[in-house]
């Protein structure tokens, strides 16, 4: 099961390369268009720019949140030897819950459904979290 785990992980890795590279689409094509100046990259001052370039930059940096708690679980799950399915299906639900936020936070921005699939992803890391805690403490 380590490997599968992995796997996902590196899923989350390649969502979060993919939303690098959608956002420095967005942002030169946005300086290109002058939106802004290129200077603005100095400072990150985006002011100006449009939806699309605020919204990639936000899930860019929305990416590096609460995904930085799942790794961490995974690699604890990993040191502990604890990789099993259930915790290799709640971190896939966490990344396909991850991915469907960035869908929706990149093209639609419909607020009600992106903190709707946030809060699923929050729960099932927190799920994965309090099975971790368990296996640990409580099972041992």
């Amino acid at each position: 099961m380590d490997k599968w785990l992995v796997l996902v992980m590196a899923a989350q890795v390649l969502l979060t390369s993919g939303v690098m590279l959608l956002m420095g689409r967005r942002r030169f094509a946005a300086a290109r268009n002058r939106e802004f100046h290129y200077n603005a990259f100095r400072t990150m001052d985006l002011a100006g720019a449009n939806e699309g370039v605020i919204t990639a930059s936000r899930n860019f940096d929305n990416l590096f949140q609460m995904p930085t708690l799942f790794f961490v679980g995974c690699l604890a799950v990993l040191h502990f030897g604890l990789s099993d399915f259930v915790f290799v299906c709640l971190s896939a639900m966490y990344v396909a819950l991850r991915l469907l936020h960035t869908l929706v936070h990149v093209t639609t921005n419909h607020v009600r459904q992106r903190f709707n699939l946030f809060l699923a992803s929050c729960v099932v890391l927190w799920c994965l979290w309090a099975r971790l805690c368990w296996s640990l403490f409580v099972s041992a």
